[in-house]
């Protein structure tokens, strides 16, 4: 490919990148279809790897030590288009691409293992390296492999209809990274801004990270009196994913958080202010003594959790042609005549579904094993936990892919919890209980969880492949290393971690997704009821809106995530609606609203990478937050102006878009 070719090729994402195909308009990558590119090399896999390794022992760490697990993969594409830089490597945009997908695995892995696995050992139910690293390592496996048959729903069919905003921002990072000139400065400048915003926050705790209508005097006594707040995070990263989820899905999320914050809580306090006992499962405060952050947590989050179980199997049904479609598929290739790969140009093709049919296979047989040989000792409890780890992960991964496109952000969380409990039940009804049965459900819960996380994080990097003209049979087939690196990195961290600082005790790492799951687990172990109800309640509200046409899992999601980190997608969304309509003129709209888009990708990238910067400054011990002052309503009102800064510079900057840039 000679250098014109190289500059055409790369004068950034096509037009119709970001919308909906008109009928018979076709999609061409950034990277020509009908051509070899570097992708796959020695020096994509080995930086893959090393990204994975650092990745995964630092987000193991982190997420364990301060409860946030950090998204890897936009300072992974960050880093890796530096060393594009620094090497002079010319045409590195596909091996970027595969350093990218293969180092993200530390994330998703990291997330799979830290809400499970050291709630065994919050329950001193010691367990060996194995174990851990056969249940991340059979998550991650079963993610990949349950996704691939949905990519082309996904990536393809679904084009311009979900915003993918994390993937948007990996995007962006790479494409501007090659490519260079005016996109990448508004790209390095934004990020500067965004992530210097975020760190001042987390770093030196100059003013709040979150503001509350509690500073205001009427609003402190509407919280305390009838549970009504407010609350918004004002931080960047947070509001330039708002800003490319769109005005649509922000605020369909928003409306599922204002039922949850502004009917159901305070009719929850309602309701409980004359009782003089605590209703519920596993809850032993009256709602009377509750804030209403309290009432959430305890009740309302589980109507969320019990719309998204519903809005996962609506979206299977719904994807009943896509599953039988792939079936068929898999039976042709299996049995029939072979679908020559050939025949498709690199870009279209996947691993053969002869191959996914036998990686699940030889992944159902060795997760007996494991069960049978490793936790349980029962041929009956073995085939249950095979069975309730299978039908469950396949059943949620369109929840977690489909979340992910929309906001970015799985509820793998929420759907671990419910495995739990199904896992829970279905144990102890087959006469599995005790200890015996405690570590059966978290470790069935750390494959479910981890199978999920990747599944959600895995359509990230294919969008992203998919946008730039990667090949997709090559990212899925080295997702297996990265996913087999990250698990064994996870394994060997969590095991010395424990010995070192312990999860109980004084002095002992936070782990609040696992001590959230550990609380859960023995009083079901006992035998003690679940809040079905409030499931039941979410699962009815999720069939309403279905029936409304409205998209369920989207206002579940916003029913599940706490209200303040759904309110800045709101005004992220608003302010992509306000600078893609001022002008009459279709070209400068979309000029402006491309512009916001590198914005809003310069704040997520710069607040990833400055988050994790500032998460390892404060596991070094260089804590210069003042507690005292970020906890004040002033650091709250300073904050809201900070957040009204940020939000004007970002409409300024973005209305600044011209068409022929």
């Amino acid at each position: 490919m000679n250098e014109s070719q190289d500059t055409k090729n790369l004068a950034g994402l096509p037009s119709n990148a970001y919308k909906e195909l008109e009928p018979g308009e076709e999609y061409t990558p950034v990277m020509p279809p009908n051509k070899i590119v570097p992708e796959v090399s020695f020096y994509s896999v080995i930086w893959g790897v090393i990204m994975a390794i650092l990745f995964s022992a630092a987000a193991a760490y982190l997420g364990l030590k301060i409860g946030q697990v950090f998204e890897a993969a936009i300072p992974i594409a960050i880093i890796a288009v530096g060393l594009a830089a620094a090497t002079r490597r010319k045409n590195a945009l596909g091996e970027n691409v595969i350093i990218q997908s293969i180092g993200s695995n530390s994330g998703l892995i990291v997330a799979g293992a830290i809400f499970t696995i050291p709630a065994l050992f919050i329950l001193s139910l010691n367990v060996e390296f194995y174990k851990i690293f056969l249940a991340s390592l059979f998550g991650g496996i079963l993610g990949i492999l349950f996704l691939i048959p949905f990519r082309k729903y996904f990536v393809k069919d679904m084009h311009g209809k979900f915003p993918f905003p994390e993937a948007t921002a990996t995007t962006e990072v790479l494409i501007a990274g090659e490519k260079g000139g005016k996109q990448a400065l508004v790209l390095v400048v934004s990020g500067i801004i965004g992530g210097l915003y975020d760190f001042i926050i987390a770093t030196f705790g100059w003013w709040s990270e979150v503001f509350t209508t509690r500073v205001f005097a009427l609003g402190e006594v509407l919280a305390d009196k009838a549970k009504l707040v407010f609350r918004i995070n004002i931080g960047a990263a947070v509001t330039g994913l708002g800003y490319i989820v769109g005005l649509k899905y922000s605020a369909i999320i928003c409306a599922g958080s204002f039922v949850s914050w502004y009917v159901l809580i305070p009719v929850v306090s309602f309701i409980g202010d004359g009782l003089t006992s605590a209703i519920g499962a596993n809850v032993s405060l009256l709602i009377k003594d509750m804030s209403a952050e309290e009432i959430f947590r305890n009740y309302v989050r589980h109507i969320g959790i019990g719309g998204i179980a519903m809005a996962g199997i609506i979206g299977i049904i719904r994807s009943s042609k896509i599953i039988s479609s792939a079936i068929n598929l898999a039976a042709k290739e299996i049995f029939g005549k072979k679908v020559l790969s050939s025949e498709k140009l690199r870009t279209q093709r996947d691993l053969p579904m002869s191959f996914i049919v036998l990686g699940l296979l030889i992944t159902t047989i060795l997760l007996f094993l494991y069960f049978q040989l490793g936790v349980v000792n029962n041929f009956n409890h073995s085939i249950a936990g095979v069975l309730i780890v299978l039908i469950i992960s396949f059943l949620f991964t369109t929840v977690a892919a489909t979340a992910i496109a929309i906001v970015g952000t799985n509820p793998v969380s929420g759907m671990t919890l419910m495995t739990l409990i199904l896992s829970s039940i279905v144990l102890v009804s087959i006469g599995l209980s005790g200890n015996a049965g405690m570590i059966a459900a978290l470790l069935i819960g750390g494959v479910v969880c981890t199978a999920l996380s990747m599944a959600g994080g895995f359509i990230t990097d294919l969008k992203v492949g998919y946008w730039l003209g990667s090949s997709p049979y090559k990212q899925q087939s080295w997702k297996f290393l990265g996913t087999l690196v990250s698990a064994a990195t996870v394994g060997y961290v969590i095991l010395i971690l424990n010995e070192t600082y312990g999860f109980t005790g004084e002095g002992a790492l936070v782990a609040p997704q696992a001590n959230a799951m550990a609380a859960v687990i023995q009083p079901l172990m006992a035998q003690q009821p679940a809040p079905w109800m409030l499931y039941i309640a979410g699962a009815f509200i999720a069939l309403v809106l279905t029936m409304l046409k409205v998209p369920a899992l989207a206002f579940a999601l916003g029913m599940y995530i706490p209200l303040e980190l759904n309110t800045p997608l709101l005004i992220g969304g608003l302010i992509a609606h306000f600078v893609s309509t001022r002008s009459k003129d279709e070209k400068v709209n979309n000029a402006r609203r491309e512009r916001g888009t590198l914005i809003a990708s310069g704040f997520i990238a710069g607040g990833a990478l400055m988050g994790v910067l500032s998460a390892i400054l404060r596991y070094a011990g260089f804590n210069w937050v003042n507690a005292e002052w970020f906890e004040s309503h002033s650091a709250e009102l300073l904050a809201l102006v900070m957040f009204i800064l940020i939000c004007i510079y970002m409409i300024w900057d973005s209305m600044r878009g011209k068409p022929e840039e």
